[in-house]
């Protein structure tokens, strides 16, 4: 109770105890944009957010950008040529220093439209990179750091999204058991300095959506990622900001906020961090330091997921 007393006050406070965005903690590291939740078309916080993103990578040079998922509200998109692409994306997120690789997972939101179609704008946009409905990437930090990006799909890993095929006539039409499959294989094999592991929903977080999203999770996933030692799993889905440790895991599981429109969040067990704040956040790397800073939509530094080598 404690605990959960102190992380209550922690996300209260949290606008208040904001600091100023100081770029020197990026410096020399190996940077990377988490975002999600951001399909408004500029609308409510989208825009400012997307401005702010743009104006931050000029003095911190993300790599690229883990688009962790609902890219488009409501429906998802029709097809390659969905309007949606424009007034979503590709307009939104104009900025020359965000010109860079966008590796996305499919969100629930996707689901309600054309998944082959997020896939297939690989084949029209420079800048979006999306192979398969999951897949993995290795990158190399100046010859000394090395991370691997494991992207999975969680929404056909929930067994309601399943069940409501008038919504995601998609979801049930996948081989969860090979993909899971696939996610053991990787992860068995990786020899990268860290290893972080990106989907849509979260593992862990408070939130009034259904809980069976989460314990689905719990006992498909997380059991993978718990076996392999993964150091990160991030996800979006609950327009918040949450960390969350669990006694039973090392894994530092990450909710990332939406980069439009917020809610209201507060902590539960195993809660170190909580924010209703809209923003963004940042992987910050290098051979002993992972860090992921979360931050809001005026650009301050509202917390920071420290792990350490």
């Amino acid at each position: 109770m404690k605990k959960l007393l102190i992380a209550l006050f922690v996300c209260i406070a949290t606008i208040a105890t904001a600091q100023t965005t100081d770029y020197t903690p990026f410096d020399k590291k190996f940077n990377i944009y988490i975002a999600n939740d951001l399909g408004r078309n500029g609308y409510y916080e989208q825009q400012p957010i997307a401005d702010l993103m743009g104006n931050m990578a000029t003095e911190i040079g993300p790599e690229f950008v883990i688009a962790t998922g609902d890219i488009f509200h409501y429906d998802g998109v029709r097809s390659t040529s969905d309007p949606l692409w424009m007034t979503n994306y590709e307009l939104i997120y104009k900025h020359p220093e965000l010109l860079i690789d966008w590796y996305p997972v499919l969100g629930n939101h996707e689901y309600r439209g054309s998944t082959q179609a997020v896939i297939d704008y690989s084949t029209i946009s420079r800048r979006w990179s999306m192979p398969e409905r999951y897949y993995t990437k290795t990158f190399n930090h100046k010859g000394k750091t090395t991370i691997r990006v494991v992207w999975v799909d969680t929404t056909p890993l929930i067994t309601k999204y399943n069940n409501e095929s008038h919504k995601y006539p998609e979801a049930k039409e996948q081989d969860t058991q090979k993909q899971l499959a696939w996610v053991d294989s990787v992860l068995n094999a990786a020899k990268e300095d860290w290893v972080i592991v990106a989907g849509h929903h979260p593992i862990y977080a408070q939130t009034p959506k259904d809980e069976s999203e989460r314990t689905d999770l719990q006992q498909r996933l997380n059991p993978i990622l718990k076996k392999h030692n993964v150091d990160m799993y991030i996800a979006g889905h609950i327009h918040n900001f949450q960390h969350i440790r669990m006694p039973d895991s090392k894994i530092d599981y990450v909710v990332n906020s939406s980069g439009s429109l917020s809610r209201k969040v507060s902590p539960i067990q195993g809660t170190q961090f909580c924010s209703p704040e809209a923003g963004f956040s940042v992987l910050s790397i290098d051979k002993k330091h992972l860090n992921l800073y979360m931050i809001d939509k005026n650009g301050n530094i509202l917390y920071t997921v420290n792990r350490k080598k």
